[in-house]
């Protein structure tokens, strides 16, 4: 079975979809799939320096293949005329093709190209499909919708949702689809506190709950409910230490806001902001926190709430984070509503029942451990697209 994963970008600041794609072509080939991924050397975020990687040569990494291709004409937009000519080429050598992306026009093109070449393909919205995101640009996207993405979402074998309720609240503008149900994976590494202590590396007293918000600081994340509900139980008479871990180099004016908020309000004397945390200093948070807490207003997975639950930390999160029923059946944390009261209300009872914390941890260990396993998530992948092909 050869396979083609295509990604308009693989992103060494902020990993998200490209991580995903990396983990899911790492876990199927080590279950015997020939799999080769095509990218552009865009470094995803705007800014950022293109890669410096060959290009429109197969490079060898972790049992897979990837193929780096120059973006040109339209580099904010990481569209590759290469990447194209390439995928024209070559399509009549692979079984599938899976496509990482909407309302980008190297995938949008890259569908229209896998259409022509008769090779299959599934399509994965990465959220764009929801109906608050649809809001972002609407204008735009509807013109973009009509003239090229209902098309392809037409013509796609399946659309590749990674939680339920993903599936169930997404727009198909009308098109009947065969919906593919796969969440993400996730690998944690235990790091030994003894090492990488974050409470001395960080100043954080020890008698004092550690809640971590690991994330883009961005509106969507809620944390224009996050920080007055800390403050309210701040108020309350609640003793706490709270991370903000996670930058936005595409909106610095808004995480500027946010930092500023922090520091005029009651949080700043028990609030550490560490900016982009990754690696060592990043699992070391995941575990080593109290309460992990995402009070999203839509999220089409929530891949740092399942690497927190990957590490044994309860989560606090929103039913805007889509696999809050998982969180919930497993008895793995807390679920709110998207509003400051319930936020409040149930930030509070992890603070009055510690016990709590630690046991809807391990219990979200034990879920993660088994849902979110790479291993499992490819055989579940291969099954589908054996269904696809044959």
């Amino acid at each position: 079975m050869r396979i083609l994963q295509i990604i308009p970008a693989i992103s060494l600041v902020y990993g998200g979809p490209s991580q995903m794609v990396l983990g899911l072509s790492a876990a199927l080939a080590n279950q015997g799939v020939d799999v080769t991924i095509l990218t552009t050397n865009s470094n995803g975020d705007t800014g950022q320096a293109p890669l410096d990687v060959p290009l429109n040569q197969p490079i060898a990494q972790d049992g897979y293949q990837v193929i780096y291709f120059r973006c040109s004409p339209f580099r904010r937009y990481k569209f590759s005329v290469d990447l194209l000519t390439w995928l024209a080429s070559h399509a009549h050598e692979f079984d599938l093709a899976h496509l990482h992306a909407l309302f980008s026009p190297v995938i949008s093109a890259a569908a229209t190209v896998a259409r022509v070449k008769k090779l299959p393909y599934i399509l994965r919205p990465l959220g764009t499909l929801d109906p608050a995101d649809l809001q972002k640009k609407k204008y735009l996207k509807k013109i973009y919708m009509t003239l090229w993405e209902r098309g392809n979402i037409a013509g796609a074998s399946a659309l590749h949702f990674t939680s339920h309720q993903e599936a169930i609240i997404s727009e198909r503008f009308g098109v009947k689809t065969q919906d593919l149900i796969i969440p993400l994976g996730v690998e944690f590494q235990s790091v030994n506190p003894e090492i990488c202590d974050v409470r001395s590396q960080l100043n954080i007293p020890r008698d004092r709950p550690l809640l971590l918000f690991l994330s883009r600081i961005e509106p969507k994340k809620g944390l224009n409910l996050l920080l007055p509900a800390l403050e309210t139980l701040i108020a309350e008479g609640f003793y706490f230490h709270f991370v903000l871990a996670g930058s936005n180099p595409q909106d610095p004016d808004y995480e500027a806001m946010i930092k500023a908020k922090i520091k005029a309000s009651t949080l700043e004397k028990c609030t550490t902001i560490t900016g982009f945390v990754t690696g060592e200093l990043k699992a070391a948070l995941l575990q080593q926190a109290d309460l992990f807490v995402l009070p999203s207003y839509y999220e089409n997975f929530g891949i740092a709430v399942a690497e927190a639950m990957a590490a044994g930390t309860a989560v606090c999160i929103s039913r805007g984070v889509y696999i809050w029923e998982d969180v919930q059946g497993a008895d793995a944390g807390w679920v709110c509503d998207c509003n400051l009261e319930d936020l409040v209300s149930q930030l509070r009872m992890a603070l009055q029942h510690p016990e709590d914390l630690s046991r809807r941890g391990k219990n979200g260990q034990v879920y993660a451990n088994h849902a979110y396993r790479w291993s499992a998530i490819a055989q579940e992948t291969i099954k589908a697209y054996q269904g696809i092909i044959f």
